[in-house]
């Protein structure tokens, strides 16, 4: 149990929550501050608006309602919090995984006494529709190779990141559920919260698609973040290092420039709700600051170092060019993202270098849409800055 935690040094069972916007590291010099708005989010009411309407999300229709409630049946006969994520992984077509996802987090929120539970074998990977085709990442086809315009390129793009989404915040769930005692209640709701953030995502970048007259599966995709997921299924610090505070980082270090290239290209509405998603995963890397940085806490490990050592590890880069001023709103230091600001240096206080030459497969949310999309000659890319 200890080692699936992390093996880095024996986990104390004691409870991990910390929910000061403050939190000091194992250093007795260093202090993290975390997202002003993280306990808002966590209070937040359940988020209905599903729908993109001609100013901004809208509560669902009478029809889109009654297509959720055919789910009901199935939510409501989950025994537990790590039931429910198991449902949802277990659910292939994508509508109906978003539409069963925001039901298991409407019923947690609404059933105090429903239990986290337990599930201890879960499938290595979520149950996935026939479409999209899974391809390598140089098998994806370019924007100027595929059939669909740059802009439902995009979204596309995008909607395979959200929908994946979905499945590593409920994996999350479910996979450290055995460790209950060790995490605290309060660990479950925050993943589970994230997964509704994301299917909320996953239904407004489908709902666009549709409106521009294609859908979901139309062209090939990659599945680099499941397999980031599988690779972090037997360690938590290691998941919340690779997933919230890497991959989920670098959607806030791209959003704002394909915002910028969508309202180029004269997408207006696209580029709203690619602004309102990019705004959101600030709180889902806050919270996996804030995670982080308890489980270091009670390992009496330094965050900084950690994070460096966990990444170089499971083969997580960190690369440019980073939104520091996101990443600062969102509680990551610099120190543990940014060369310039020091050497890394390990726990016997010996220099380290960064592996520069390792390349992950991994790409992020919105990062990988951007690397795409510089092939289209159409656009031009903006110098790092």
């Amino acid at each position: 149990m200890v080692r699936m935690l992390i093996h880095l040094r024996s986990f104390p069972t004691t409870s991990l929550s910390s929910r000061s916007l403050t939190i000091s590291s194992s250093s007795p010099t260093q202090q993290h501050k975390l997202w002003s708005g993280l306990d808002n989010w966590r209070n937040s009411p359940i988020n209905d608006r599903r729908i993109w309407g001609p100013n901004g999300p809208l509560l669902p229709s009478s029809c889109d309602s009654i297509s959720s409630s055919s789910f009901h049946g199935l939510v409501s006969a989950a025994p537990s919090l790590a039931d429910l994520g198991a449902l949802v992984l277990s659910t292939s077509d994508p509508l109906s995984k978003s539409h069963i996802s925001h039901l298991a987090f409407s019923r947690w929120r609404s059933e105090n006494n429903l239990p986290v539970g337990s599930i201890s074998h879960l499938p290595s990977s979520p149950a996935r529709p026939p479409k999209p085709l899974l391809v390598p990442t140089n098998e994806v086809p370019s924007p100027k190779d595929s059939p669909l315009p740059l802009n439902a390129y995009m979204l596309h793009t995008l909607a395979h990141i959200e929908l994946n989404a979905i499945d590593l915040a409920w994996d999350t769930v479910a996979r450290f559920s055995p460790f209950f005692d060790v995490l605290g209640r309060e660990f479950f709701d925050d993943f589970a919260h994230v997964a509704d953030d994301e299917s909320r995502h996953f239904m407004w970048c489908s709902q666009r698609l549709a409106e521009l007259g294609f859908k979901y599966g139309d062209i090939p995709a990659n599945n680099l973040l499941m397999r980031e997921c599988e690779n972090t299924s037997n360690n938590v610090a290691a998941r919340l290092a690779v997933i919230p505070l890497v991959q989920e980082a670098r959607g806030l270090d791209a959003g704002p420039r394909l915002v910028k290239r969508l309202m180029g290209f004269g997408d207006h509405r696209t580029s709203k709700i690619v602004e309102k998603i990019a705004d959101e995963e600030i709180a889902h890397v806050a919270v996996g600051v804030d995670w982080f940085l308890s489980v270091c806490q009670k390992m009496n490990r330094a965050p900084c170092p950690t994070f460096k050592d966990l990444i170089k590890e499971y083969g997580a880069e960190l690369r440019g060019p980073f939104n520091h001023s996101a990443r600062e709103t969102a509680g990551i230091p610099r120190d543990w993202y940014d060369p310039s600001c020091g050497t890394q240096v390990d726990e016997g206080g010996s220099n380290k270098q960064s592996d520069k030459e390792q390349l992950s497969a991994v790409y992020d949310r919105l990062t990988h849409i951007i690397s795409m999309e510089s092939e289209n000659s159409s656009l031009e890319r903006r110098p790092a800055k």
